[in-house]
């Protein structure tokens, strides 16, 4: 029986990616040399569940979950909003930019949370809060690091950064490598057409 790292998530749309790429240069110059380890603009997706380990003999079922799920989701539109940080800007630990969607979005993530948890899969403690996680703040950072990435958090304005249209959700595959975290897609499940407004 072998063991994955996995995680089941939304992706975003390439007009998001590019403006993500561009914040992310900004970012980069204005807090050169703070302890953040910024996430590859590839990697950024709509996380909706992190599963972390996994056995190989659980991915049918999960495959299975996410087909159920995703059969009674009809396509949605979200965007892409503001910069922040938990648990807030001037005490950061994860640098992200909002998501704002339709309840659709947390219908389907609570089904997940809640069919995964069946198999084992610890339920989330906290609310959901979809945001794309853009950058991880090192423990370490001292009280002046943490001053300053707030500091440029709350300065920097985006605006809307750009909308995605969600027809599908994916289970991927996450293995740490030394140069970073690479993801592979093992499954999508498409959304249900019908009862589409729009």
């Amino acid at each position: 029986m072998s063991i994955i790292r996995a995680f089941i998530a939304v992706n975003i749309s390439s007009d998001i990616q590019r403006r993500l790429g561009s914040i992310l240069k900004d970012l980069r110059r204005d807090l050169k040399g703070a302890p953040v380890r910024w996430v590859p603009v590839e990697n950024i997706h709509l996380t909706l569940k992190f599963l972390g380990d996994v056995s190989t003999s659980n991915l049918e079922v999960l495959k299975n979950i996410l087909q159920v799920e995703a059969s009674g989701q009809s396509p949605f539109e979200m965007t892409a909003g503001e910069l922040g940080a938990f648990p807030s800007n001037y005490r950061p630990r994860v640098i992200w930019v909002s998501i704002h969607a339709p309840a659709g979005l947390a219908a389907l993530q609570y089904g997940i949370d809640n069919q995964t948890a069946r198999l084992g899969y610890a339920r989330e403690d906290r609310p959901f809060s979809p945001h794309l996680t853009l950058g991880r703040v090192s423990r370490h950072a001292n009280s002046s690091d943490l001053h300053r990435i707030g500091e440029v958090l709350t300065s920097y304005k985006t605006g809307v950064i750009g909308a995605a249209r969600v027809t599908a959700v994916y289970l991927y595959r996450s293995d740490l490598n030394p140069s970073g975290a690479v993801y592979t897609n093992l499954f999508s499940a498409s959304f249900n057409p019908q009862g589409e407004t729009g």
